[in-house]
């Protein structure tokens, strides 16, 4: 199988420049040994922060080099979890949504590589000023929390900036990268690899139900959404700019406009949210995908994606160069 080399994969000791998403709750160990076990690097999704949680994930990745991600306002409320997770060695830890410099000491001097996920070009220069060997660009087209950037001009200025201010700082695109011609379009951007959430998260390994999955099956990029609503229903304070995108369903279309009487009633809604969730309702409660959905066809196994995704940036990048005339 063909390899694409970047400074990416020359730093982090990985075959392809590929990285999941450490998605809350979906992203778990089995997702993210199967990534790395395919050549990228797979990230545990610390989420809202659950010790049991991360033991059980960190059990079931077993013996794979992976990485752990966490919400950073979230963490700053339990600080002791950065603690428990670098305890097991992480290959990397990513932090987004929030100021990671007051925990960028504890990685550096854990010796592991901090990547910090930006939203801005403000996002950016805290991220540099924490010390971050790796940023994610992440535009707006994400599944899941985010903001307003697009990823094709986001990643380019990025690019621009890291060049004339920190060379060596590493970078990734994220946000509707479903396929090898993303990861194609990423390198030719000038990132140094990509961070895949939408795609991993519609795999076999992946803690998501199997309604979920065939919501995403059924839908195209047209059929998401931005909202707070989710958040409002699972009682999550997610603080300013950053919403979330979802699935553009029963439950978002009927609350969208109406958030103040959502939280007026939401100790009734939050209990039928949760049950919704867990019996996997595709109507009645966020199903969390990004507009790659449209590029979803399939569940395979996660390590099937990751060869898929790097043959097709292959045959992306050679067709384009055989097209260059002198």
């Amino acid at each position: 199988m063909a390899r694409l080399s970047t400074r990416l994969t020359e730093r982090l000791g990985i075959a392809h420049p590929i990285l999941s998403a450490p998605m809350a709750l979906a992203g778990g160990g089995a997702l993210a040994a199967a990534v790395t076990q395919a050549g990228g690097l797979g990230l545990v999704g610390g989420g809202y922060g659950d010790s049991r949680w991360l033991a059980a994930q960190a059990q079931a990745a077993g013996n794979a080099r992976t990485g752990c991600g966490f919400i950073t306002w979230s963490l700053a409320r339990q600080p002791h979890l950065l603690g428990e997770a670098l305890a097991r060695r992480p290959a990397a830890l990513m932090l987004s949504f929030g100021d990671p410099r007051p925990f960028a000491a504890e990685i550096a001097a854990a010796e592991v590589p901090l990547i910090c996920q930006c939203q801005s070009l403000a996002d950016v220069r805290v991220a540099l000023e924490a010390g971050a060997a790796i940023i994610v660009a992440q535009g707006g087209e994400a599944g899941g929390h985010g903001h307003r950037r697009a990823t094709f001009p986001f990643v380019p200025e990025v690019a621009d900036l890291l060049a004339r201010e920190s060379p060596e700082t590493l970078l990734l695109a994220a946000g509707g990268v479903g396929d090898g011609r993303g990861l194609a379009a990423a390198l030719a951007l000038g990132a140094d690899g990509v961070l895949v959430g939408t795609r991993f998260w519609a795999s076999r390994e992946a803690l998501v139900h199997a309604r979920h999955h065939q919501a995403a099956l059924d839908a195209t990029g047209d059929q998401t959404v931005r909202s707070s609503v989710p958040d409002i229903a699972r009682r999550l304070a997610w603080p300013a700019p950053f919403d979330i995108r979802t699935a553009d369903n029963a439950f978002i279309a009927r609350w969208r406009g109406r958030e103040d009487d959502l939280r007026a009633v939401i100790a009734v809604e939050s209990a039928a949210y949760a049950a919704a969730f867990a019996a996997g309702d595709p109507e009645e409660a966020a199903v969390i995908f990004g507009e790659a959905a449209g590029l979803v066809h399939d569940i395979p196994p996660a390590g099937e994606l990751v060869e898929r995704m790097v043959a097709e940036a292959v045959a992306c990048l050679q067709s384009a160069a055989a097209r260059i005339v002198d």
